[in-house]
């Protein structure tokens, strides 16, 4: 069902639906597009100061060396993607405190000083990059944020939105390829940046008009509305409507009872607080669901970063300095990251896939989304592995495939994140729990620069040592799926054996 309601009500939760659709493809996740930006850069002259003419061979050839260029430019993709990622986490407690409109107003401001400061930004201030391009990524990821409570206007339909909004944030990457096409056909590198600052106009139409003061519940109460109205808007407490899920699911089931929303504990699986409770922040993060989350979350993408951080260089490499053909290769990855929005519904398909079918005597709601999700995260796991194995190799043309498995991968990746985080926890903590399990990957993350610093020095730019240790690091992804397949088992084996003592003691009752 899409939708409650009228049909206004259903009218206007698909014309949000739509314009975040649109936000999330055409704003949020534009700087991993980078390596198109990149290519911009280099021409407009942003740190040549660090390139350095080297005189080689008996003729006395002077060659220029730019390795301290990629190393800088390197470095500001390694902090705005750690800045990405590490202030998700207050920005997760902004929007669990403040609301939706407090958080997108304060995203719209930082993303547009950051578009601002790449506008007026030159050669001589290179070194604006660095504050420009965190600004930009961190207005986008509470774009972001905000967005992703839509799935639950969509009942049914929830994971399959949710990873549909991720799936956008990884497209919108390739606005920085229509840039430098443009840029490429004439347009400026300040006109182009200009532009997406007064795009902010429609940031905040949506957020007056399209989106909740405060957040979207789930489930969803008949006749919600929100945004401003001629009609009565309607207030909802968001942690009351959690209470109720968490004390209905339990009362409702025969099995294993599962109110914390806690599905490993460290005491096993056992509930340590009232029923009818909503878990704790400290409880969820301490749980072991919360801590493989977060090893399968950062391991890949610290796998990503490094892959999307030094593609340049990469692709200079295996092309021998060839800037025609590592243009080809750069426009064709940057094309590939517009799959992403065809290509994370998929995963939301796939744990959406038990909707609508009876649950098994005593199970519950949350123990069948748990189940489904088991084999998204074994899949998301399975490509970045792939994915690596690809990206390990010096062949230039298979390349092509790696683009490919990057982007379903990532798609995948940030979608599953995002999707298992709202199936696995209560909702009043989303926004901290989203925040800091990205943050903690953040800190991971980190880990790209020095292993590029060790790919350019100790190894003699060739990476493929790092690549095998990375490839050898991903394996590490396949516990947390493994570990929610045993969990949903044990929680099948006890179910089926206390309708079996049930049965057995409403026998010996009859005798």
């Amino acid at each position: 069902m899409l939708g409650c309601g009228g049909g206004g009500v259903g009218l206007r939760y698909r014309l949000t639906l739509a314009t975040g659709l649109v936000e999330c493809l055409c704003f949020a996740g534009v700087v991993f597009g980078w390596a198109s930006l990149v290519f911009v850069l280099k021409t407009d002259g942003y740190f040549t100061d660090l390139c350095v003419n080297l005189t080689t061979g008996p003729n006395s050839t002077v060659e220029t060396d730019c390795s301290g260029q990629d190393a800088q430019f390197s470095l500001v993709f390694t902090v705005t993607s750690f800045m990405n990622n590490f202030l998700t986490l207050p920005n997760g407690f902004i929007f669990d405190r403040f609301g939706t409109m407090a958080t997108r107003l304060l995203g719209i401001c930082l993303y547009t000083t950051g578009t601002l400061m790449v506008a007026f930004s030159s050669s001589a201030l290179s070194m604006l990059l660095f504050p420009a391009l965190s600004f930009i990524a961190v207005g986008g990821i509470m774009f972001l944020i905000t967005n992703i409570q839509v799935g639950n206007l969509f009942g049914s339909h929830r994971s399959t939105i949710i990873t549909l909004y991720n799936g956008a944030f990884d497209s919108s990457s390739a606005v920085f390829l229509i840039i430098k096409v443009m840029y490429e056909g004439g347009v400026s590198l300040r006109s182009s940046f200009l532009i997406l600052s007064v795009c902010s106009v429609i940031h905040l139409l949506r957020t007056f008009f399209l989106m909740p003061n405060t957040h979207i519940p789930y489930p969803l109460p008949e006749g919600f509305t929100y945004g401003v109205s001629p009609g009565k808007s309607n207030s909802y407490n968001v942690e009351e409507i959690e209470k109720t899920r968490e004390t209905g699911m339990t009362s409702e089931g025969e099995g294993p009872a599962e109110t914390d929303d806690m599905p490993l504990q460290p005491d096993d699986g056992q509930q340590s607080e009232d029923s009818g409770k909503v878990a704790s922040f400290r409880s969820c993060v301490q749980s072991w669901f919360f801590l493989w989350h977060l090893v399968w979350l950062s391991v890949m993408q610290l796998r990503h970063y490094l892959f999307i951080g030094t593609l340049n260089p990469m692709l200079n490499r295996l092309a021998d300095n060839d800037s025609a053909l590592v243009s080809q290769y750069t426009n064709a990855f940057a094309f590939t990251q517009l799959c992403g929005v065809l290509c994370a519904p998929w995963n939301g398909l796939i744990m959406d896939r038990h909707k609508g079918k009876p649950l098994a005597p005593g199970e519950t709601d949350k123990e069948a989304d748990l189940s489904s999700s088991s084999l998204s995260l074994f899949l998301t796991s399975l490509q970045c592995l792939l994915f690596s194995i690809c990206a390990s190799s010096p062949l230039l043309p298979l390349q092509y495939l790696t683009f490919i498995l990057q982007v379903l991968n990532r798609s995948f990746l940030y979608g599953g994140n995002a999707a298992f985080i709202s199936i696995a926890f209560p909702g009043v903590h989303f926004g901290k729990l989203y925040g800091l399990v990205m943050s903690l990957s953040a800190v991971v993350s980190l880990l790209q620069y020095p292993c590029f610093a060790l790919v350019k020095g100790a190894l003699g730019g060739d990476p493929f040592y790092v690549n095998i240790a990375l490839t050898l690091l991903t394996l590490l992804a396949f516990i947390h799926p493994i570990n929610i397949f045993y969990h949903c088992r044990k929680l099948t084996n006890q179910r089926e054996d206390m309708a079996g003592g049930a049965a057995i003691t409403l026998a010996e009752a009859k005798m």
